[in-house]
């Protein structure tokens, strides 16, 4: 390798462990960076396979402990669908993504030729390969730290997820308990065959509440059906505070009127009531009284 070479490869480094927060011992890191393509490409150099299995098992182990934490009273079976919403192919290319992983790796010509480094496999893989160097040369609480800053934001989105842990299973449950029928995808695609771009747009009834893009079509599915459920699930929700506000408008009137009911009962049956006027209270005065110059009805027997 030229002396330029080697020092545009060293500046690489340098800014991805500037990334990552960590500066691992260089063989180590050029090894977790080493896809297949790359290696047989060259005389069958070691791959970061082996770093990838490692990875995975760190990842894997930080993670469910911190869920086991946060959810102490979740079952067994949710606590696994979590994780596999959080420890998948996708979520970890995204990941990868936010650190720009894909332009530090090592790829072979064929790989390269047909948008490798934007592969979700790939990435996932590379990003696996990353954690398991950090935890071989900066140990368990390296690597914990390291996990916890790349997927906290990814574990504490699961928790907003449906039962099956992804937005297409979510929002076929909203649209179920709102009634409003099956989402489906409509999906399109540009580009050439090595760079394809997707766009999927989610219906429900006929009406498109969603769209998304991605490098893949479960991708950019999953990116609509998060669209339309949070459109779906903001109107549902305005819906329900419109109700609520309606029905707390409408009490105190009924109160009222209740109220009012109470009272009228409660007068005494001697008293006049509230709103008598004076002309009944006068009339009922007169009727009762003896008239002037009048006999009583004591006179009137003992005549």
């Amino acid at each position: 390798m030229s002396h330029a070479k080697k020092a545009d490869t060293a500046s690489s480094h340098t800014l991805l462990e500037g990334r990552l927060g960590y500066k691992l011992e260089s063989a180590l890191l050029v090894r977790a960076l080493t896809h297949r393509s790359y290696a047989y490409e060259n005389g069958g150099l070691p791959t970061n396979e082996r770093l990838e299995f490692l990875g995975d098992s760190v990842l894997g182990l930080v993670v469910t402990d911190t869920l086991y934490r946060v959810h102490p009273d979740l079952p067994e079976g949710q606590l696994a669908k979590l994780r596999a919403a959080v420890v998948n192919s996708r979520a970890l290319a995204e990941v990868s993504r936010g650190l720009d992983l894909g332009s530090f790796i090592r790829l072979g010509r064929g790989e390269e030729g047909t948008g490798g480094r934007d592969k979700a496999s790939i990435l996932a893989d590379t990003l696996e390969a990353v954690i398991g160097a950090v935890y071989l040369d900066q140990g368990l609480d390296a690597a914990a730290e390291l996990v916890h800053r790349l997927f906290d934001p990814l574990i504490e989105k699961s928790s907003n997820l449906g039962a099956g842990l992804d937005w297409k299973t979510s929002l076929q449950e909203l649209t179920a308990t709102e009634g409003l029928g099956v989402p489906e995808y409509l999906v399109t695609e540009t580009g050439p065959d090595h760079e394809k771009t997707f766009t999927a747009a989610a219906r429900v009834g006929g009406v498109s509440y969603g769209t998304g893009t991605g490098r893949s079509k479960k991708e950019a599915e999953q990116q609509a059906a998060e669209s339309a459920w949070r459109a779906i699930r903001a109107a549902a929700d305005e819906r329900a505070k419109a109700e609520a506000v309606a029905a707390a408008a409408a009490t105190p009137a009924a109160d009222t009127a209740a109220d009012g009911v109470a009272s009228a009962a409660s007068v005494p049956s001697g008293e006049p009531r509230e709103g008598t006027s004076g002309a009944s209270e006068e009339t009922g005065a007169q009727a009762d009284a003896p008239q002037a110059g009048g006999t009583t009805g004591a006179e009137q027997a003992s005549a």
